[in-house]
This record gives C-alpha cells, sequence and structure tokens, in this order.
C-alpha cells in the first residue's frame, strides 16, 4: 500500500508539472542577466511610522541597489522600482554606479548625492509594507532586472525590518 501510495503521489505530481499547474515558484527564485540587484530592504523605519516631511521617519525607509558587475559602470537613469500595490519611482537623473557599488533609494525629501550614494524619492508617503510586499526593479527599457517579495513572519528573522537578498 505505501508503494502504491509513493507511486499515485510521483505521478500526480509529474501529471501536474506537465499542465504546467505546479505551484509557482517564489518571485525571488528567478534570477535576472542585470549587473543591477537589489541588495536589500528596510522596509520598516526605526520608530513609529510617520510620513511627515518635516519630522516623519520615511527617510529611514530605503532600498539599497548594488552594481554587481566586476568591470562595467551603471548609470540608474531610467531604472523603475515598484511594489506589489503599483506604487513606483523612476531614476530620473543619471546616477552612475561603479563596479560592487550601491545606492540607497530613500523616502522622504532630500538632496541625491553621488558621493553619499543616496537618491531620495522626493515623497514622504512609505512605500515598502510592513506585513508584506514585492519589490521590483526594472531597467529602463521595461525588462525586469530582479524582484523580490517579503513577509515580515517568514523573512525578517530577527525581527529589525530588514531583509537582505544579495552580499
Amino acid at each position: 500500500m505505501q508503494i502504491r501510495r509513493t507511486l499515485t503521489t510521483a505521478a500526480t505530481t509529474a501529471a501536474v508539472a506537465a499542465l504546467g499547474l505546479a505551484a509557482a515558484a517564489p518571485a525571488q527564485a528567478a534570477e535576472y542577466t542585470s549587473a543591477l540587484k537589489i541588495k536589500g530592504v528596510q522596509y520598516d523605519a526605526p520608530g513609529t511610522d510617520s510620513n511627515k516631511c518635516s519630522g516623519g521617519n520615511t527617510k529611514n525607509e530605503y532600498l539599497a541597489i548594488k552594481n554587481y558587475s566586476k568591470t562595467k559602470k551603471v548609470n540608474l537613469k531610467g531604472y523603475v522600482v515598484k511594489d506589489a500595490a503599483g506604487n513606483s519611482f523612476t531614476f530620473k537623473a543619471g546616477h552612475t554606479l561603479e563596479p560592487g557599488d550601491y545606492v540607497s533609494l530613500r523616502g522622504g525629501k532630500g538632496t541625491d548625492s553621488d558621493a553619499k550614494n543616496v537618491v531620495y524619492r522626493q515623497n514622504c508617503n512609505f512605500i515598502w509594507n510592513n506585513d508584506k510586499d514585492t519589490i521590483y526593479l526594472h531597467k529602463p527599457g521595461g525588462a525586469r532586472a530582479d524582484v523580490h517579495s517579503y513577509t515580515k513572519k517568514t523573512d525578517d528573522r530577527d525581527g529589525n525590518g530588514y531583509i537582505r537578498y544579495h552580499g
């Protein structure tokens, strides 16, 4: 009886896979050919959430994007960051990342700085949900560069509001 159950399970799994009905792999399982990848996200800014432009903490919510190329510089102009709800940010100014360099895309208002590797969204609203979300990074032509989904319960084991994706 146990052998038959194993064969039945294997046959069912093969049939489901052949029909394309297998459970979809998590979004973060896909690897893209882009040199730019999401290094990590501070999805839950420390402290009590306040999206006030003056005195709020949206600037402490950020997305780190890294150039993983060993030789190529990458200009961020035209790259788009989105969340699951469709909120988006487009890098409008040229910001070139050297090989191995990264930029922090922060909420709130501030002055972009190549020297400090920071770009502000110029928007005081939070973009990342504190319980779960999906982060999309698209190349200027629209092709996907990287994507990651998270849930606070599953992915933030130490509870500090930061999740690391690529080292």
